[in-house]
């Protein structure tokens, strides 16, 4: 069982990773005109299922949040692999993550709160 110290340090590592995700996605439609250009995105699920993968006990502190290109994707004509409809729903799917995660915590911290309570 995953203690609560666990489970929040790994919600605010997620946000963080939505956080840099969102400058991602921000960099990319910025870029999408740009000759050459490569789309990013960031490795932290990919990373986070590593360590789980593993069958220990997850430290959200070693899990590793980088940017990474893809490099098997389609150019369109302006030369990049940018498609604006596909950063904007991104974009969406980033925020309501987001959103979800900031829920999570929320409720974690309602339950320590409520155990507190009951303690006195």
């Amino acid at each position: 069982m995953i203690q609560d110290n666990t489970v929040i340090n790994l919600l605010e590592s997620a946000m963080q990773a939505e956080g840099l995700r969102q400058q991602a996605i921000a960099s990319n439609v910025a870029n999408m005109n740009t000759d050459g250009y490569r789309r990013i995105d960031v490795n932290f699920e990919m990373e986070l299922k590593k360590a789980m993968d593993k069958g220990e006990n997850i430290n959200p502190d070693k899990i590793e949040m980088e940017f990474y290109q893809t490099h098997n994707t389609p150019i369109n004509e302006h030369g990049s692999d940018v498609s604006l409809d596909s950063e904007l729903g991104k974009m969406v799917e980033n925020s309501l993550r987001h959103r979800a995660y900031m829920s999570l915590l929320k409720k974690k911290y309602q339950q320590m709160d409520s155990a507190i309570k009951l303690q006195y």
